[in-house]
C-alpha cells in the first residue's frame, strides 16, 4: 500500500489539463485529412479516389477531392489505399464540436447556472461500443469531467443532455424517444459520432434510422469514429456556452438531398 502511496506522490496529478491548456500528449486523437483537396488529371482518377472510402467521407467536385469529416470512419484508405495516395497530411485536434445551425439560429438553452452542473444521460442507440469505450474515459481520472462540472446520470428525467451514439436502430427509435421527452427542460442532444450524425457505415435502411437528428433534435455533432474523449469534452463545453462550437456548412449526400458536413 505504501509503494502506491509513494508512486501517487511522486508522479504528481496526471489529469489533463485541457481546457486551460492545449494537450500535447500522443495518441490523444486519430486526427483527421488536413489541407487542400488534390487536383487529378481526369475525373474518371478523382472517381476512383472517392470510391476508396466507404463512408462517402470522401467525395469529388470535377476533378477535386472534397472531404466532409462527420463521414470520417478513420479507416486510412485514402492514406494508404491509393497510388499515389492523396496529397494531403494528417492533423492531430480534437476540438471537432459542430452546430448544424447556423449561429444566427443557435438557441442558447443552458444559462450560467448549467456551466458547471451539467447531468448527463447516456444512449447506445445500435452502437457498436466504440464511441461508449470512448465516453467511459472521459468518466475516469486522466479526463475527469467531474472537474469541469459534467456528471453522469441512470435516469432521463434528472438529465439535461443525452449523449448518443449509435445509427439509432429499429429496436431503439421507441427508447431513445421516450428519454428525449421524459427529460426536464432546458435539454440537449449530442449526437456522437459518425453514426449518430448519419449513420455512418450503416446509413439508413429497414434497420436503421441513419442518424439521431431523424428522430429528436440535435444540438452539438461530434465527429469521429470513435470521437476521442478530448472532442467529446469539447462538445460538453459548447453546449453549456463555456466555449464555441464550428458550424457546419450544408452540402449534397452521395445519395442526393442534403447532407450537414
Amino acid at each position: 500500500m505504501l509503494r502506491w502511496v509513494w508512486e501517487g506522490i511522486r508522479r504528481g496529478i496526471v489529469t489533463t489539463a485541457y481546457p486551460a491548456r492545449e494537450e500535447t500528449a500522443s495518441g490523444v486523437s486519430p486526427g483527421f485529412p488536413a489541407g487542400l483537396p488534390r487536383t487529378f488529371a481526369a475525373s474518371e482518377e478523382a472517381e476512383t479516389a472517392a470510391s476508396c472510402c466507404p463512408s462517402g467521407a470522401l467525395g469529388r467536385e470535377d476533378r477535386q477531392m472534397l472531404f466532409h469529416d462527420q463521414r470520417c470512419i478513420h479507416c486510412y484508405r485514402c492514406l494508404r489505399q491509393l497510388t499515389p495516395p492523396l496529397e494531403w497530411h494528417w492533423q492531430g485536434n480534437y476540438e471537432w464540436a459542430v452546430s448544424p445551425r447556423p449561429s444566427a439560429e443557435r438557441e442558447e438553452k443552458f444559462g450560467k447556472s448549467f456551466r458547471r452542473s451539467l447531468h448527463l444521460r447516456v444512449i447506445d442507440a445500435g452502437a457498436c461500443g466504440a464511441c461508449l469505450s470512448e465516453i467511459e474515459q472521459i468518466n475516469k481520472p486522466y479526463y475527469n469531467m467531474h472537474r469541469l462540472g459534467f456528471f453522469l446520470t441512470p435516469t432521463p428525467r434528472d438529465a439535461d443532455v443525452l449523449l448518443v451514439a449509435g445509427p439509432v436502430t429499429d429496436h431503439m427509435r421507441l427508447p431513445l424517444l421516450k428519454a428525449y421527452e421524459a427529460m426536464p427542460a432546458p435539454k440537449g442532444v449530442l449526437a456522437l459520432g459518425a453514426c449518430a450524425i448519419s449513420g455512418g457505415i450503416f446509413g439508413s435502411s429497414f434497420a436503421s434510422l441513419g442518424g439521431v437528428s431523424n428522430l429528436i433534435p440535435v444540438d452539438i455533432l461530434v465527429p469521429g469514429c470513435p470521437p476521442p474523449p478530448l472532442a467529446i469534452l469539447h462538445a460538453l463545453l459548447s453546449i453549456v456556452g463555456r466555449v464555441q462550437p464550428k458550424i457546419c456548412a450544408t452540402v449534397a449526400s452521395p445519395q442526393g438531398g442534403k447532407h450537414h458536413v
